[in-house]
């Protein structure tokens, strides 16, 4: 059944337009789009429409890390990595059954986030002592199990993941669930490709060597040659520390080595990216490439700060994703980003342009560049684009009286998430006032894995 959605204001490919009706299909695409339409017939009646974004980098099973490593370690320094062996940790508990639900509690929380899609960074594929599934594949399946759940739309990517650092070390126990050769790797995203094959049109899958600590240089260039036009994401320049380890092996900076030994075009999404000299900056923007930037867990991690300025003055192409998941809020990553900005330059301001407001910017970028990375149509709210819509509430307080750029500027950093009423994934209207269709389901589930881990940990 064809749906109708009338907005009393709505950002479309071309601009800001009023009184829009827009026209969703069966098959979740819009299929038309007017400007200056009466409010007429049976249509959903929204005050703001916006496009929603794809979430382009999650590891779905940290969720139910989040508010659990906050005090200090015994050395009383704590780092990434002091971080990361609690991760590696935690992990070891988990069953397929505990990924499914976590996975579906943080895609439903994405949604009334308002993204419409998210891109998992899928690395947890073997049992807990890195033996394999009899189905190799078998927790992509349980992603797309909650993908297929939830609703939202899904770009999964299977990660190869072969050694523990750049010396070639064998994986530790708390990574030896993510390990896989070369030929394994491949077996398996080629058994992932069925699971994602089963499912709604719109979903999709891509291929992710983990970073250039974890994959050797033969492993990156299986990697990138199995892709075949596919999405293609890596972490890189996330940590110092990682950037001594690279340049150490390699001779080189990360960002340095990789475009200097291979092909980055615009279906690659580099994640991070926060350790980047102002040449390396300008140089990844000229490949068309997205960075991924996930400011929330780049400032919970000590990342550092991404080199915005530089960066867009080049050209350079972006998109958001909540990585580990500690928090899942569109507004506040965008927010984050912004003010993360401000802190390194001590100005105001600093991503708006002559013509376009900084919230404008912002949501532009996270919109198209999510997009990119995904491989997902759903650049703009455009005929034979997927119907990837987030409504915000004018009524509320912060956005009443507010038109055009104001409301993307209010809604980013005066508001909240609590300002999202519908989002829609691929004409699928998942979240109605504020609240996922099948959230007290999802929650409940959630919350008996909670209380179980509790027990196992």
């Amino acid at each position: 059944m064809v749906q109708s959605i009338w907005a009393e204001q709505a950002l479309l490919a071309e601009g800001w337009a009023d009184n829009v009706l827009v026209q969703v299909g069966d098959e979740g695409r819009i299929s038309a789009v007017e400007i200056d339409a009466l409010p007429e017939g049976e249509f959903q009646h929204v005050g703001v429409l916006l496009p929603a974004p794809v979430n382009l980098h999650s590891h779905a099973f940290q969720r139910a890390m989040a508010g659990m490593t906050e005090r200090r370690s015994p050395d009383g320094r704590d780092t990434f990595w002091t971080w990361r062996q609690l991760m590696f940790r935690f992990l070891e508990a988990l069953t397929p059954d505990d990924i499914e639900a976590i996975a579906g509690f943080v895609q439903m929380e994405m949604l009334e986030a308002g993204y419409a899609a998210v891109a998992e960074f899928h690395y947890v594929h073997h049992q807990a002592d890195g033996t394999p599934y009899t189905d190799i594949a078998e927790l992509s399946a349980r992603i797309a199990a909650a993908a297929e759940a939830t609703g939202i739309g899904l770009t999964l990517l299977p990660v190869l993941y072969q050694y523990a650092g750049c010396d070639g070390a064998p994986l530790a126990p708390g990574q030896v669930r993510f390990g896989s050769s070369v030929d394994h790797y491949a077996d398996l995203y080629g058994r992932a490709q069925t699971v994602v094959a089963d499912l709604r049109p719109d979903c999709n899958i891509g291929v992710s060597p983990h970073s250039l600590r974890a994959v050797s240089r033969d492993g990156l260039a299986a990697t990138v040659a199995l892709a075949r036009g596919k999405p293609l994401h890596m972490h890189l320049a996330e940590q110092a520390g990682e950037v001594d380890e690279i340049l150490a092996a390699y001779g080189q900076r990360p960002v340095e080595w990789l475009l200097d030994h291979h092909a980055v075009d615009e279906n690659w999404c580099l994640i991070h990216c926060t350790q980047m000299t102002d040449d390396e900056t300008a140089r990844l923007a000229q490949t068309g490439a997205v960075a991924g930037l996930c400011p929330i867990t780049e400032s919970s991690l000590g990342d550092g700060i991404f080199n915005g300025v530089v960066y867009l003055d080049a050209g350079g192409r972006f998109g958001i994703g909540s990585d580990s998941n500690i928090r899942i809020s569109l507004s506040e990553e965008l927010r984050t980003l912004e003010y993360s900005q401000r802190l390194r330059h001590r100005q105001r301001a600093i991503l708006a342009t002559e013509t376009c407001s900084t919230g404008r910017v912002l949501f532009d970028g996270a919109i198209k560049g999510g997009a990119q990375a995904a491989q997902r149509q759903s650049d703009a709210i455009s005929e034979g684009n997927w119907a990837d819509l987030m409504a915000l509430d004018s009524s509320a307080i912060d956005l009443e009286g507010r038109k055009g750029d104001a409301v993307l500027d209010s809604f980013i950093f005066a508001g909240d998430d609590r300002m999202i009423r519908d989002v829609w994934s691929a004409g699928r209207h998942l979240v109605k006032e504020g609240r996922h269709l099948h959230r007290d389901a999802i929650a409940a589930r959630y919350r008996q894995t909670m209380a179980s881990l509790r027990d196992r940990i």
